[in-house]
């Protein structure tokens, strides 16, 4: 199969402020986010790094997603180095994150135009596309509304839309269904298995267990910044459940019961 997405050797460190410090209840003043990661994903499947807040996921996707760079190790995105071309890589993603706002100030419909024209998309496309993605998405009727007016659901759809704008055939979805209410959630899971379908190769971070379940071909289960267990649902599971799988690992880890 061919590979997407390449992850070798990857170390990210960062120093932590006096706050950052009392947050997180330590004095220490370097915190190893990700710590000699490494995985691939290949094209037309979906990979899923699932693991608990502080694992390293976020950190991951934003490295293969040109916003920071690595301490050590490289990342490859279609066979590009991340870090010699990241415009090239830009063209050939779509991220989505929620911490990245889209300006309050703004409508869907003007931001959608304005990152369509960022990646030089012909408007007769742009418009097709557009209009697509606003059905799939519920979001036509609201497309006039500042996105500071819109619900937390809404704003959800209207950034899932604007990151897919040009049609980038492999995405990268930081927790894609955190925060949703159960019916927008089904919405972006049921898209997510439609792209796939079509042929296009998705990363995404998550500690839903169910999520993983229902659209993950693999999963690289995260703890303090590797993978430490790596598969198909069917080789990790075998006949147990995938939270089983995650919460037996971490127990053998740190020992007790999670």
């Amino acid at each position: 199969m061919e590979k997407a997405i390449e992850v070798k050797n990857v170390v990210k460190t960062f120093t932590l402020s006096k706050k950052q410090q009392k947050i997180n209840q330590t004095n220490e003043k370097l915190k190893v986010a990700v710590n000699g990661l490494s995985f691939d994903a290949y094209k037309g499947e979906i990979y899923g790094l699932l693991g608990s807040n502080g694992a390293g996921k976020t950190t991951t996707l934003r490295m293969l997603s040109t916003l920071i760079k690595p301490d050590e190790g490289t990342l490859y995105v279609d066979g590009i180095n991340v870090v010699k071309d990241p415009i090239l890589v830009r063209s050939k993603i779509g991220f989505l994150t929620s911490e990245l706002k889209l300006e309050d100030f703004f409508t869907t419909n003007y931001l959608y135009d304005f990152y369509s024209d960022l990646h030089n998309i012909d408007p007769e496309v742009r418009e097709a596309r557009k209009s697509e993605l606003f059905k799939r998405f519920e979001i036509t009727d609201f497309a006039e509304v500042k996105i500071g007016d819109l619900s937390t659901g809404m704003r959800q759809k209207a950034s899932l839309a604007i990151s897919l704008a040009q049609d980038p055939k492999i995405i990268i979805f930081d927790e894609p269904t955190n925060g949703l209410d159960v019916l927008t959630a089904k919405i972006v899971t049921d898209f997510l298995l439609e792209l796939k379908q079509k042929g296009y190769t998705i990363i995404l971070s998550t500690h839903i267990f169910s999520l993983v379940e229902k659209v993950c071909d693999r999963v690289g289960i995260m703890v303090d910044g590797k993978v430490l267990l790596e598969g198909t649902l069917d080789e990790l599971t075998k006949e147990k459940s995938i939270e089983d799988v995650f919460f037996n690992l971490y127990s053998s880890i740190y020992g007790g019961n999670v």
